[in-house]
């Protein structure tokens, strides 16, 4: 589901992503299904094929891939971006109901066949009660996971300003909001994944992919810094001038090449035992 990032965010990181992402998990899940023949993946949340595009070049050759997304455009350029043609499908569906056959907008069952079933960035928007669905949906396929760049709730920056940590603060409040799923699992969210597919039978990996942003990434940061202070905005109104002067002199230290944000994130990689 990438419903509110546009195509020039999702640009914007995947290059970070792409450069923190585990590759001993990419390994391991490579070993796992070495018998699948070919391998069929479903990519939920697929935006414009950052997480196909990082894996079809790391998976062994010939992949299937079905991307499902609620944003036909953003699935157009994702579609585009693997060849040939013929190994890409893609369904247009609110993931919000995705995992219901009967309830969705879905003509098949998006997880019938499927070896592993992936997602980036995708876990910490979603509701417990989703996630412990999708725990259940996958094991019901026997199918392999590996979910990438996971929201753990840690941020830092420096040079620091005294207002960062209620800035942080307020932006996990904010990641816990409903995001079209419910209450959303915000910072819990790898540990609620990790539990879930424990229960169901997974034997579970985790990696830290933290983002570590420096002044080569000032476009990266400063438009984190204007969403963080957004979020915070958004959780406490009445103290919008304090955020609005943390973001200033936030951006200052970015135009001036001296800030640095670390941003904590966890991959995690499962199959059934």
């Amino acid at each position: 589901m990438t419903k509110g990032f546009s195509a020039d965010w999702l640009a914007l990181r995947e290059p970070e992503d792409a450069r923190v992402r585990s590759a001993a998990l990419v390994s391991m899940l490579v070993e796992h299904l070495a018998d699948a023949e070919p391998l069929r993946v479903l990519d939920l949340g697929a935006g414009t094929g950052a997480n196909a595009r990082y894996l079809d070049r790391r998976l062994p050759a010939g992949v299937q891939w079905l991307l499902v997304d609620n944003d036909r455009q953003l699935l157009t350029r994702a579609a585009a971006a693997i060849q040939p043609a013929d190994r890409i499908e893609t369904r247009v569906a609110d993931l919000a109901t995705a995992l219901d056959p009967s309830a969705g907008d879905l003509d098949i069952d998006i997880f019938s066949g499927r070896n592993l079933v992936t997602a980036s960035a995708l876990l910490d928007l979603v509701s417990e009660a989703w996630l412990l669905s999708l725990a259940g949906r996958c094991r019901d396929a026997d199918a392999a996971v590996l979910f990438a760049l996971t929201y753990n709730g840690t941020m830092a920056c420096t040079p620091l300003e005294s207002e960062d940590e209620l800035v942080r603060d307020l932006v996990n409040v904010h990641q816990r909001t409903d995001k079209g799923f419910g209450p959303a699992l915000g910072p819990d969210a790898a540990e609620t994944a990790a539990r879930a597919f424990d229960e169901v039978g997974y034997e579970v990996w985790r990696e830290a992919s933290d983002w570590e942003l420096g002044p080569d990434s000032a476009p990266l940061q400063t438009q984190l810094i204007e969403g963080w202070a957004e979020a915070a905005e958004a959780v406490s109104p009445e103290r919008a001038g304090l955020f609005r002067d943390w973001k200033a002199r936030r951006l200052a230290h970015v135009a001036a090449g001296r800030s640095r944000v670390v941003v904590g994130h966890e991959d995690l990689a499962a199959w059934p035992i």
